[in-house]
């Protein structure tokens, strides 16, 4: 039996088949969450004879950090492996002038959606992440680090909303166990039109994020292959009625690709197609990946973007790279030893 996952009713169930009262159980569960142990043996203020009695029928993980990498931007990278050998990338990320520590997690082994400038799409897809592997990448980003995370974003490997059951179980861990306020939970998707109208009936007060990329049919199939499932008019439909149900603001993410979607007549575009939608705009500035002969924009050519699009009265941000000497920018994460 695994420790880290289980609520705390779970434990509590746990602590009377040991015949230990619901304190034991709040006790452990501040240790998993808060304290983020590895192992029972920590639990320290547990009885030893409670401890090996515990020890004999649970662990605290079975999820390990097979390899860490450390970017001079201060960025970390982990490659966590799971009991069958699959493995996750899952990044940690900080920014000096705030407080916030923010997880990059995956949500998949893999990916099917196949996006031309993304790494990960390219060993196919392999699985799933069931809900406790999702928040085993944040404790063990917090195991490693003594660190508490603050801010989660689906943004690792794999279509968060082709696994939306798990990631909603994960979602509710975070923000029930640790103590992580919905509204610092971000949920990425290429466009998932069922996901998104599923999200526009709950009561979540997460941040929806569309990754975009292209204002035209024509252009975003060249990058998503999704697009020929979920065209932009159909997904356009589905974000206003998002917007609608849910009154909370959309975050578009736009991937800035060299003489390919950055031009000024392309900016006009995406203007044109997000004027009716209740949205914040974040350029991401392409990062290079093996697999393709895309390159990133100048300076110059980002900020005339930018200009472009704030002149519809959006909120245009651009991402800040970090960690993109380790493969851990946006786009780079493959999940490879």
């Amino acid at each position: 039996m695994i420790l880290a996952g289980m609520s705390l009713e779970e434990l509590e169930d746990l602590t009377e088949q040991l015949h230990a009262t619901k304190f034991r159980a709040k006790q452990i569960h501040n240790w998993i969450y808060s304290k983020s142990v590895s192992s029972i043996d920590e639990m320290t203020n547990l009885s030893k004879d409670f401890r090996e009695e515990l020890k004999n029928i649970a662990s605290v993980t079975d999820t390990k950090i097979k390899i860490k990498q450390v970017s001079k931007d201060g960025t970390i990278k982990y490659l966590i492996e799971y009991p069958d050998g699959e493995c996750v990338e899952t990044v940690l990320m900080r920014f000096d002038n705030r407080a916030n520590l923010t997880a990059c997690v995956s949500s998949q082994v893999g990916c099917a959606v196949n996006c031309s400038f993304c790494a990960t799409g390219k060993g196919g897809f392999k699985r799933n992440l069931n809900y406790k592997e999702i928040i085993e990448q944040v404790l063990s980003i917090q195991r490693d680090t003594g660190l508490k995370v603050t801010n989660i974003v689906f943004m690792g490997q794999g279509e968060p909303l082709l696994n939306l059951d798990n990631v909603l179980k994960a979602l509710e861990i975070f923000n029930n166990d640790f103590q992580i306020g919905a509204r610092r939970i971000t949920i990425s998707t290429s466009g998932i039109i069922s996901g998104i109208n599923r999200l526009a009936e709950m009561d979540l007060q997460s941040t929806l994020a569309i990754s975009l990329h292209a204002p035209t049919h024509e252009l975003r199939r060249e990058l998503m292959p999704i697009e020929n499932k979920y065209p932009l008019n159909e997904l356009k439909t589905a974000l206003k009625n998002y917007i609608d149900k849910t009154g909370r603001r959309i975050t578009i993410e736009y991937i800035l690709i060299h003489g390919f979607n950055d031009t000024p007549p392309v900016a006009k575009e995406l203007a044109h197609f997000l004027k009716d939608l209740k949205c914040n705009i974040n350029l991401i500035p392409y990062n290079s990946v093996i697999e393709n002969d895309y390159k990133k924009p100048s300076n110059s050519d980002i900020m005339k973007f930018k200009y472009l699009l704030e002149h519809s009265g959006k909120k245009v941000t651009v991402r800040l790279e970090r960690g993109a000497d380790i493969d851990a920018a946006c786009g780079q994460l493959r999940g490879k030893v």
